[in-house]
């Protein structure tokens, strides 16, 4: 499955990589004082990034050029448009992806260069100070979390972990959960429904949120939570009719069947979950870590927010994993791969990492920066104790190499909402589920090799 070092990109590979960009569902994505490098120190050279604009700002583009000496280019991340620059022989020299989920895929098709030498020769990136979660970017050939390093995230969240607004539990009469164990998500559900509130048919207050980064990444760490697995040992099929994944479909059915939280059948119209937890319309929200960034911002939400530990089922086990990761990888054929790893180093171990640190929009990627994250104000200290607690929860929960995370969220919304409205039963959409979203898998395969 993963081709000889140095073996050339087959028009079969490339094929197997638009075919799955053209079946690609809605994202739901959610984002100082220099070392010395160990490697080049930027000589004018230009590197290209793919990106999305949120990614890197004109200012720090600037601030490269000042820093390290290199002129940064970005172009508009799309799968096409990156599938046509690598067939062209043009590709960029940086990619942004989605560890937990882009990695496998994007590494079992060879086209991602192997950094493991690169971070052996650097001072600035030392593989005894990466953080756990870059491990979502490691893949052997069979499973994501070994082998090669093929990128690194730029931060993380434990993305089961919840907010919650204690306002919005005062004013319901529901019991804070505990700040270091974890609820169940059966009583997360119920708490939900409790701090609901509609009105004249309208939901005014969401109960809870939670929807993760992408569906099928959420199902999987909900089926890892049940105590299973939705991937078949080899990672070529999805079985949702196991006892843990039919625990899991049932589960995130009923919270959307319930309407307590955003879903594909009741929208949020944010689009998001930010704007309406700030707005004291959303007692929960399973952002992670990650949206203190915008919490600590606002002065009169900050002291209401309290960050709790990824929930458990009953008779489960305690995972909590990441669902994102985003960061940057380079392609195996990239032109100027010295000059985009000094611009890799100064991204993710520099000026811009520590500003990523200190501004709590999610946890550093490198050991040596968590000193850095936000502990000034009593409520930052309260966040920090439960957020340091729930580290040594995380686990990678490997994914298939075989689709794109966004080719079987498609598959599932066509057939989910069916089941949120009661006209389907949970047996029947595990059935469902599993013929579609195999078929995808077993062309995947092939296309693998």
């Amino acid at each position: 499955m993963h081709p000889h070092a140095g073996a050339s990109l087959s028009r079969r590979r490339f094929l197997a990589l638009s075919a799955a960009g053209a079946a690609t569902g809605t994202a739901a994505l959610n984002g100082c004082a220099m070392r010395v490098s160990g490697g080049v120190s930027g000589g004018g050279e230009t590197v290209t990034l793919m990106v999305k604009p949120d990614d890197i700002s004109p200012e720090l583009i600037r601030q490269a050029q000042k820093d390290i000496g290199v002129k940064i280019v970005t172009v508009r991340y799309d799968i096409t448009k990156f599938i046509g620059m690598m067939t062209n022989g043009a590709p960029p020299d940086l990619v942004r992806g989605v560890g937990a989920t882009d990695a496998p895929y994007f590494a079992a098709r060879d086209v991602m260069e192997d950094l493991d030498p690169y971070f052996a020769a650097s001072s600035v990136l030392r593989v005894d100070d990466l953080d756990p979660v870059n491990d979502l970017w490691r893949f052997d050939g069979r499973t994501q979390g070994k082998g090669p390093r093929y990128g690194m995230a730029k931060d993380f969240s434990q993305d089961s972990m919840f907010w919650y607004n204690t306002a919005l539990f005062d004013k319901a009469g529901v019991d804070y959960p505990p700040e270091t164990e974890p609820v169940t998500f059966e009583e997360w559900l119920e708490n939900a429904k409790r701090l609901t509130r509609r009105k004249s048919g309208q939901t005014t207050v969401f109960g809870g949120s939670y929807n993760g980064v992408l569906t099928p990444n959420l199902l999987a760490s909900l089926t890892a939570a049940a105590g299973g697995s939705l991937f078949s040992d080899d990672f070529s099929r999805v079985d949702f009719t196991t006892p843990e994944a039919r625990k899991a479909l049932n589960w995130y059915i009923e919270y959307g069947r319930t309407r307590v939280g955003p879903s594909i059948i009741q929208p949020d119209p944010n689009t998001w979950d930010g704007p309406t937890f700030q707005a004291n319309r959303m007692a929960m929200s399973n952002n992670g870590y990650w949206l203190g960034g915008l919490i600590n911002a606002d002065k009169k939400l900050a002291p209401l927010a309290r960050l709790a530990p990824a929930p458990m089922f009953e008779g489960g086990q305690r995972v909590s994993p990441c669902q994102a990761g985003t960061g940057l990888w380079m392609p195996k054929k990239a032109k100027n791969k010295d000059a985009a790893w000094r611009v890799f180093e100064w991204f993710f171990g520099e000026g811009p990492a520590k500003a990523r640190a200190s501004s709590g929009w999610g946890i550093p990627t490198l050991k040596s920066l968590r000193p850095l994250m936000p502990a000034q104000e009593d409520y930052q200290k309260r966040v920090l104790k439960v957020q340091n607690a729930e580290l040594k929860h995380f686990s990678v929960i490997a994914y298939t190499p075989y689709a794109t995370a966004d080719s079987l969220y498609a598959l599932f919304n066509q057939e989910a909402p069916a089941a949120m409205h009661g006209r389907m039963s949970v047996d029947t959409l595990a059935g469902r589920l599993n013929s579609a979203m195999n078929e995808q898998l077993k062309r995947g395969k092939e296309q693998v090799g």
